[in-house]
């Protein structure tokens, strides 16, 4: 069983968060089926937001979510405002192209090479490269030099979805896992920190033909739009991301998480704002960004301080009817309106199996105390999972705390 699961938290393993969600799936498969099947499907780009009371199943609707995508066939990333800075986009971008192994995505390119040459890279020897091959068998020609660079410009440097210098590195690094053109270890590592955001001798770069400058938060932007198209091309549906954590903008300092002073929080509140603003320049990419509702209330430092921020994600209509649609998504609202007495039964059921499996005291609710924690104390819902989670392991009171379950 998921250790998490016992202490309240979404599980990590994928099969049993599906098997343990019952109705979150309400906004989940909408967005899977409205979103990715769709429109980022066919090269749109979107941002969305979660927030609800602590316990109001943040983590687990957008790891639900994740894992879905994943099985889309997208690239998936989950990261926390806890540990990745957001007041700087290079930051975010940096973060986003660690989790997503674009040499895997690079390898892509360089057997769809091999292949649109006429062979395989099953005929090759162990550790053997394109032009290790040819060489051997006695096919290395100028011509053949030639086809192979035609082949990495068709792929990288004429798209013009792709910025310039991110296209020259990745051409470079498909050339050295094909062999040609060469590239030596210590300049593939090179290509690969600067496609990080490290700092790197610009002298060595220019070298190596790339005209760049360091990434920075002013175009790390167009770099992350550039890793989305890399991805997509090389075969992935495309590129999803999930910020968790938000309001970490709006709680006191804690030791060993980032803390936010007033610069760097409005900092970040206008690196969100200009995402938004270019959010249609991007292709096959989705961001969703989670926060405790204190984000929203606190009107001091919250979302609501930065008006540039909040005038283009506040939901303007707000209605009797859950829009799912809408940019920014109230989960304890969607427990109000979705979860029913029978809806709860049926997940403290799930997880109490789970935890009686792995010898952990729990027994599962019934209706009658399902509908008083719906419509009892539990004001608009707030937190509903994790009391729930409270109940079905015996809890004689609500816990208190302050991580999502």
């Amino acid at each position: 069983m998921d250790a998490n699961l016992a202490a309240g938290l979404p599980p990590e393993d994928d099969a049993l968060l599906t098997e343990l969600s019952v109705g979150v799936d309400f906004i989940t498969d909408f967005w899977l089926e409205q979103y990715l099947d769709n429109y980022i499907a066919l090269g749109g780009s979107k941002m969305k937001f979660l927030t609800g009371d602590a316990g109001s199943g943040k983590t687990h609707c957008l790891r639900l979510f994740l894992a879905g995508a994943a099985r889309r066939g997208y690239k998936t990333v989950l990261l926390s405002t806890r540990t990745t800075w957001l007041h700087d986009f290079r930051e975010l971008y940096a973060a986003v192209l660690a989790a997503v192994d674009l040499p895997g995505s690079l390898a892509r390119y360089a057997d769809a090479i091999v292949r649109e040459m006429g062979y395989a890279p099953e005929d090759f020897a162990p550790e053997e490269t394109l032009a290790d091959f040819l060489s051997r068998t006695g096919r290395f020609s100028p011509l053949t030099r030639r086809e192979i660079r035609e082949q990495i410009a068709d792929l990288f440097l004429n798209n013009p979805r792709i910025d310039n210098n991110f296209a020259l590195a990745c051409s470079a690094l498909t050339g050295g896992l094909l062999g040609y053109p060469a590239l030596e270890p210590q300049n593939r590592s090179l290509l690969l920190d600067w496609l990080g955001g490290e700092k790197v001798r610009m002298a060595a770069l220019r070298k190596l033909g790339l005209t760049a400058g360091r990434i920075t938060k002013h175009n790390a932007r167009h770099m992350l739009r550039s890793l989305a198209e890399v991805l997509h091309s090389a075969g992935h549906a495309g590129l999803i991301v999930g910020v968790d954590d938000m309001d970490i903008f709006v709680r006191p300092a804690e030791p060993n998480i980032l803390h936010y002073t007033k610069l760097r929080r409005e900092d970040a509140y206008e690196s969100i704002r200009e995402l938004i603003d270019e959010i249609d320049t991007l292709s096959h990419l989705m961001l969703v960004f989670s926060f405790e509702r204190r984000l929203l209330d606190d009107e001091r430092i919250g979302l609501k301080s930065y008006q540039a921020l909040w005038m283009r994600i506040q939901n303007e209509i707000d209605s009797d009817c859950f829009n799912r649609f809408a940019d920014i998504i109230d989960l304890d609202r969607l427990a109000r309106l979705v979860y029913t007495p029978e809806t709860l039964v049926e997940i403290s059921r799930r997880l109490a199996a789970h935890l009686t499996a792995a010898g952990l005291p729990a027994s599962p609710v019934d209706e009658t105390a399902a509908a008083a924690l719906k419509n009892g104390p539990a004001v608009n819902c707030a937190g509903l999972p994790r009391k729930l989670h409270w109940l079905t392991c015996g809890g004689p009171a609500l816990p208190g705390g302050e991580e999502d379950g």
